[in-house]
């Protein structure tokens, strides 16, 4: 095999942190030479690992053998001193900087007591070309440059620093398909010249297009390490979501009314709607009372044309029509005064401000699409607030609390109750119960299926194929930025919705 010297062995690895278990005895083999990619869903521990590797944290328990001896890493900078180096997915460089600059920043080779420039931009020069076949003015501004070259050039300047161990989280999220291509071949030349790549992607194409071997985690445990080419693509999703197919349960029985239909008119419809290196154009038709589901792997776009829909993110590409209007992309204030509400999937960054207490949560959307000349008085924000508390049952002394000391859960429901006070007629739910306990997850699970039933149209983003499942009228399965197939009726099962993300199934309203 080209690859057969393990050159780092991490075993048992443990890393908890204060109410987490993060890593529970976790193993990781990397040989010489090779490709091997880290899957797992969200919370899997494949950051954790990465910056256990990296000396961001220091491991609990287990131990890492490196070329044969077992090593400590305590800090980033003794990572670098063992070989480690690390890529990540935001381009981490200076753009005010020449590219010979940040190949070399704070390693600048000096001459006569001053920086050598001669000998910085000859370096660089030879290091892109050799290394990475990429030949460009190395005198030029970083920002002058693509977002590939400068993660070309990020990758040549861990490469100059590691002795043998690359890292790339996340390298291709921001690149298109052909910046794809030019990427893979600068690490297949590194991979035949004796580097060990780590390489971190939710993009499964992608994964066995690239890679010698893969190792699966799953909440934090270790579950497998397989050659890429041995491996069934329908058997990494399911050691990736942990399901296995014959342990698949028939449809759950919807906990809405089944007395309730969706209204066959079109509440917004989207055509050839995208956005160049985020989401493909897709078509979609979002009827009113509906809940429909985006269904697929963490990075497969989900998030991205919701975050379309709603214009936190322009849309480049096609239409889209909410009742009568026609638009070529909305904004969110826009998309608020049109009724709609959304409920972001990371609720501690996008969500809550925890400075703030809940009443002042839970009237910031409101207060927002009434504009800040019509001030919203005191005493309608207390009965406002009062109101969602009580009916969500947000656990909570006084209104006046502050947001971030309130449970997940609690946050989380305060920010349903945020959405839900403008009355929005289509709401946006991404992940509303990840990171919650069981008991709150059926409370959010019943009131999404009450509110469906009084009308309201939902949009609903779930890891959680079952929950998918169970609450789902309509489900789009989407795979590597594009939407794959539409799922109906008996057709919305766990089964289905695995068994087309690992086929990869036909672009869905493409030509």
């Amino acid at each position: 095999m080209p690859y057969s010297n393990i050159i780092l062995d991490m075993k048992g690895i443990c890393k908890t942190f204060p109410g987490v278990v993060a890593l529970s005895n976790v193993d990781f083999q990397l040989k010489k030479g090779e490709i091997h990619t880290l899957m797992g869903e969200n919370g899997a521990g494949k950051s954790t690992l990465i910056k256990v590797l990296t000396g961001v944290y220091q491991i609990d328990d287990g131990e890492i053998v490196l070329n044969g001896k077992e090593i400590r890493i305590t800090s980033t900078g003794e990572a670098q001193k063992y070989g480690i180096s690390t890529v990540y997915q935001e381009v981490n460089l200076c753009p005010n900087l020449t590219v010979a600059e940040n190949i070399y920043i704070g390693r600048e080779p000096m001459k006569n007591h001053s920086i050598d420039w001669e000998t910085i931009n000859k370096n660089a020069e030879k290091l892109l070309d050799l290394r990475l076949n990429l030949k460009i003015d190395v005198k030029k501004l970083l920002s002058s440059y693509s977002v590939a070259i400068q993660q070309l050039v990020a990758i040549a300047r861990a490469v100059d620093i590691s002795k043998g161990i690359l890292i790339l989280d996340e390298p291709t999220s921001s690149l298109d398909s052909n910046e794809v291509k030019e990427l893979f071949k600068a690490m297949r030349k590194l991979k035949d010249e004796g580097m060990s790549i780590v390489f971190v992607t939710h993009f499964l194409d992608q994964v066995y297009e690239i890679s010698d071997r893969i190792t699966v985690l799953r909440n934090g445990k270790f579950i497998g390490t397989y050659e890429a080419k041995k491996l069934l693509r329908i058997d990494l999703i399911s050691k990736m979501v942990g399901k296995e197919f014959n342990n698949i349960e028939s449809i759950i029985k919807k906990s809405r009314d089944i007395s309730f239909k969706a209204s066959e008119v079109n509440f917004v419809k989207a055509t050839k709607f995208g956005k160049r290196g985020t989401i493909e154009p897709f078509d979609i038709d979002i009827k009113q009372g509906e809940i429909l589901g985006f269904a697929g792997l963490l990075g497969s776009g989900r998030t991205e044309v919701a975050k379309l829909i709603f214009g936190i993110d322009k849309a480049d590409h096609g239409t889209i029509k909410i009742r009568s209007k026609e638009y070529s992309y909305i904004y969110p204030l826009k998309a608020i005064k049109e009724g709609f509400g959304f409920c972001p999937e990371d609720r501690k960054v996008q969500g809550i401000i925890g400075e703030l207490s809940i009443r002042e949560n839970i009237i910031l959307a409101l207060q927002s699409s009434m504009g800040i000349f019509k001030y919203l008085p005191m005493k309608k924000q207390e009965e406002i607030s009062e109101k969602y508390v009580e009916l969500l049952k947000i656990v909570t002394p006084s209104i006046e609390q502050r947001i971030d000391n309130l449970s997940g859960g609690n946050q989380q429901k305060v920010i349903l109750a945020r959405w839900l006070a403008t009355n929005p007629q289509l709401l946006i739910l991404d992940e509303p119960t990840r990171g919650i306990d069981v008991g709150a997850k059926s409370e959010v699970m019943k009131l999404v299926a009450k509110l469906a039933s009084a009308g309201m149209t939902i949009i609903f983003i779930s890891s959680e194929l079952q929950e998918m499942v169970r609450c789902c009228d309509r489900i789009f399965v989407l795979r590597d930025r594009m939407i794959i197939r539409e799922l109906i009726g008996d057709e919305i099962q766990e089964k289905n919705i695995m068994e087309t993300i690992a086929q990869g199934g036909i672009s869905y309203g493409k030509n």
